[in-house]
């Protein structure tokens, strides 16, 4: 068997972090991210996102028809992000499509903001309709990882209004669970808690299940969850617990 040590700070840290109003970004760590678009270095993604990203714009043949408006944000931008946009356009606005700093996806480097690419394009709110070539994004996303993260109906789950042209890359297969569902990250990570390592949750080629933060100890060793030659991921959740992922084919 496998032996890997986990401790509880690996809970934090992850692609299957759950950041919101209630549950803070609390990894420290600067991301190792990249640009995914040489015409827009400014914007950064994590790196593995970003292959993605760039993997299903080539799928769909986007040829710059689609542009990437916002990516990672360290604390300092996401603040400046919010507090602007209390000045410029008011309370119930900001609440509504701008997290608080250190509540935000992107400050993981997990999530993007896309938008049309056209003259004018609103930061706050990018255009990014459900048809045509943005609609064959989001059609194409689960299948490299990334799902829309606020989606119409969940306002009241997630805490953030529809938004359409954030997406959030969350890694295959869990990209396509949460699609095939309709969950929102918050019910996915919820879902997850009732598969451990005796009752897996199967799909495709992948096993997934849930360790609980009171299973792990400062050097926790769960090498009898994790067989020799199985390919596997471990991710925090950032609430109570890890995901563990794994290939059996």
């Amino acid at each position: 068997m496998k032996q890997i040590y986990l401790s509880r700070e690996n809970i934090y840290n992850g692609n299957l972090i759950l950041v919101n109003a209630r549950y803070p970004y609390r990894d420290v760590a600067v991301p190792d991210m990249t640009s995914m678009d040489d015409c827009f270095p400014e914007i950064l993604l994590k790196q593995e996102a970003a292959k993605a990203l760039q993997s299903i714009l080539k799928k769909i043949s986007a040829d710059g028809a689609i542009v990437p408006v916002s990516g990672y944000r360290s604390l300092e931008e996401q603040t400046e992000i919010f507090n602007s946009s209390l000045t410029e356009n008011g309370e119930e606005f900001t609440r509504k499509y701008v997290a608080l700093p250190n509540h935000s996806e992107h400050q993981t480097g997990l999530a993007i903001d896309l938008g049309l690419n056209q003259p004018e394009i609103d930061f706050i709110r990018p255009d990014f309709p459900y048809e045509g070539i943005c609609n064959a994004f989001r059609k194409a996303a689960p299948d490299f990882g990334f799902v829309e993260r606020y989606q119409k109906d969940k306002e009241k789950i997630t805490g953030i209004s529809q938004e359409p042209w954030h997406f959030r890359y969350v890694g295959y297969p869990h990209s396509k669970i949460m699609y095939e569902h309709r969950f929102s990250l918050e019910e996915y990570t919820d879902f997850l808690k009732s598969f451990r390592v005796h009752n897996k949750y199967a799909m495709d080629v992948f096993e997934i299940y849930y360790i609980p933060y009171s299973d792990i100890s400062e050097r926790k060793d769960v090498t009898a969850l994790l067989p020799e030659h199985s390919a596997f991921r471990i991710s925090g959740n950032n609430v109570d617990g890890l995901i563990v992922t794994e290939r059996i084919d």
